[in-house]
Formats: structure tokens, sequence, C-alpha cells
């Protein structure tokens, strides 16, 4: 899976985040050409190398001759809908402005549809927002991940006057992200990069398992007054399982109202979303009621999505999670040659040596297609030396 890893350590922006893919490796011709399909005129884009603290990066420079149009998001999606941009990329830059004018309406009491883009309706927004959307489908980015994001305080000027920050849409489209708090008095998130994650990243937390591949660096328009680097690291590489030492997240929470039938459905959308162990476990609750214990053992970077997941499909209304160290064995997935045929197995390299553990469902698959025991299959595996496993090989 190729994923991308949003490192926010100064905050995001369109800009930087634009910035970044840019900077990361994306054709500037491509960008403007799939740009040129929105049939928007009337700006110059120029992408800049500059430097912060000796870090190589990319900044953007859009240059607009007159704008003076205060688009609505019906507006907008008139626009993608009547564009030559791919499919995809329609639907990633649909979902960013989607986010966009759901927090906003929330913030004036409006419905979405009405709501009037001002700044983020500009033509600088616009092909920010786009071009991000062009940007993770150029790279075939599956999955999105992001670090917590840094909230400023003061002050920022905009068409509705002066507001505090983070600037109120912000505040509506980070709901349910991991943020924390700074003394900065200048804006490090903007509405613009907040909707980006919004609409496109599902996994917040440290980096994930991945093999780094391309690294851009996206630079924002001002210095920082607490002179850390103004800029937006943008990782992408191929996701990975890590064999060693780990950290995981423990998700539990107690249920005494859930109808357990719903657990087989519930394991499946957790295993889907990335949990590395799904239980169940029956107790004895307050005022001896029965009930269960939901624990799931997780990655971080994939622990807010599965949190989300466990509040939709089951009764919880809130959850307990800590972070534990993990230690796993080395293991690698192939099949080994038996009398019944080649059986699907994991070879874990423990400490007395290496262990062929037989794969349930291909074990279960061949018992019914003999007509034979399942523990005869079982048998055959375990008399098959290990010298008989194969690397199982994809693609």
């Amino acid at each position: 899976m190729i994923i991308a890893y949003a490192d926010a350590f100064s905050g995001i922006s369109g800009d930087m985040f634009l910035g970044a893919l840019l900077d990361a490796g994306l054709p500037g011709e491509i960008l403007t050409k799939e740009l040129a399909g929105l049939a928007l005129g009337g700006y110059q884009l120029q992408a800049a190398k500059t430097e912060q603290h000796g870090l190589a990066a990319t900044r953007i420079n859009i240059t607009i001759a007159h704008d003076h149009h205060h688009r609505t998001f019906r507006t907008i999606k008139d626009l993608l809908g009547k564009s030559t941009l791919a499919p995809g990329v329609k639907e990633k830059a649909l979902a960013i402005f989607s986010a966009l004018a759901q927090a906003e309406a929330q913030v004036h009491g409006c419905p979405p549809d009405e709501v009037h883009f001002h700044e983020v309706g500009a033509i600088d927004a616009i092909i920010d927002i786009v071009g991000a959307a062009i940007g993770l489908h150029y790279f075939g980015v599956e999955q999105l991940i992001a670090s917590p994001l840094p909230l400023s305080r003061g002050w920022v000027e905009c068409a509705h006057g002066t507001l505090p920050l983070p600037a109120p849409a912000v505040c509506e489209l980070v709901k349910g992200m991991p943020v924390y708090g700074t003394d900065l008095a200048q804006e490090l998130v903007t509405p613009t990069g907040a909707a980006i994650l919004k609409g496109c990243c599902r996994s917040f937390g440290p980096f994930p398992p991945m093999t780094i591949e391309k690294v851009g660096y996206g630079a924002g328009s001002r210095q920082l007054a607490d002179h850390r680097p103004n800029l937006l690291r943008l990782v992408i590489g191929t996701s990975a399982q890590v064999a060693e030492t780990q950290e995981v997240e423990v998700i539990e929470t107690h249920l005494d109202d859930w109808q357990p039938e719903g657990f087989p459905f519930l394991s499946e959308q957790l295993f889907a979303k990335g949990a590395l162990d799904v239980a169940v476990i029956p107790m004895q609750m307050k005022k001896g009621r029965p009930g269960f214990l939901l624990r799931v053992v997780a990655e971080p970077a994939t622990a807010w999505e599965l949190k989300r997941c466990i509040l939709s499909e089951s009764s919880a209304i809130g959850l307990r999670f800590h972070r534990e160290g993990r230690w796993t064995l080395p293991r690698e997935t192939g099949t080994v040659a038996t009398s019944l045929g080649p059986v699907a197995v994991k070879k874990v390299q423990t400490p007395a040596g290496d262990v062929l553990y037989p794969e349930y469902e291909d074990c279960r698959r061949l018992a019914l297609e003999k007509k034979i025991p399942l523990q005869q299959v079982y048998r055959e595996v375990g008399r098959a030396p290990v010298e008989n496993f194969r690397i199982e090989h994809h693609g």
C-alpha cells in the first residue's frame, strides 16, 4: 500500500501541502496540465526552491490578475463537475471542499450549499485544494496519515473581520483529530490545510511503519516568531509490517447492553481498518449484569479510525486507551509442500528455531475439498520439514 505521512510540526496550509508534493517529486508540468482541466484562468502558479534552517523546501506562489468572486459550495461543485479532471482527483477535491463547507455552515448557521467561500473560494485556495488532490492521485497514495496538529492563539484578519485563532472553521474541521496548543500568536493551521486532512486523512499519530521512498518539504510564506522552520514535511512510501519490538495502542471498552451477534461484523471492520488484534471477553459488570470487555490492539497511526469504528458499530459511549510495548517474532508467509498439496503457513523464527504454523482458512479449504477431518490437515503440516517452506510472492 502506498501511504503518505504529513508531519505537521509547524502546522499545515494548502500552499504548504502543495509545495511538499512538488518537492517530493510531483512534476510541475503534470500539475499545470491537470489544473488546466478546471478551465479557471486569471492566475499564474510558480514553485520556487527556498531554504529554512538549512532545509531545502518548495514554496508556492500564485499570482492572480483579478478575482472578485465569492463562490458558493454549489458553484465549486459545478466547477469540478464540468472539469476534465480524473474521477479520482474530482472525488478527493470534492471531499475536501465538502468538509470545508460543512465546517463553514456550522460556524455561520446556514446550509452547506449556501456557504459563501471567501478566502477559500478564491483562485489560490482552489488551486491549493485541487492541486493537493492531483498530487495524491499522481503518487497513488492510498492512505494519508498525519501527525497531531499544533494550534496557536491570537487573532487573524479575514473577510468576516478579526477572528480568534484557531479560526472557527479550523476548530470545526479538527474535531476528532489529535491536537495540542502552542503559545505562538500566529496562524499555524489554516482552514484549507485542515480541510485537506479532514477530506483525505483517515489516521493520526506518529510515523507509521513504512519504507520511505520520497520526502518533500513545503514552505509557508511567513517566518514564525519562535524561530521554528515554517515547513510541512510529507513522507511517501510503502506500508511495512514491523516485526521487532513495537509500541502499540490498546483500546478498551465495557459493554453491557450490546447484542453479541454483532461481534463478527465489528471484528471484520476493525481488521479491515488495520487492527492488529481484536478480542471480546465475557465479564460480570455492575449490578450483576453480564457484559463484555472489548479489547483492540492497534498501531498508533491507525487507532483514530478504529476508535471511530467501535463507537459507530457497537453500543459503546466511551473508550479507554493507552500505549504498550509489543515484541513479535519475525515471520514469513508462504506455503509448505504436503501429501495433500501445498498448504499456506507462517514460518516463525522462535528462540528454539523455525516453526511452521498452518493457516486455518487454507486448512479448512483442504479439509472440505478432500472430505477429511481438519485435524488430519494439521497433522500433515506438522510432518512437513521446515526446509519445504516456500515464500509467498505477490504480483
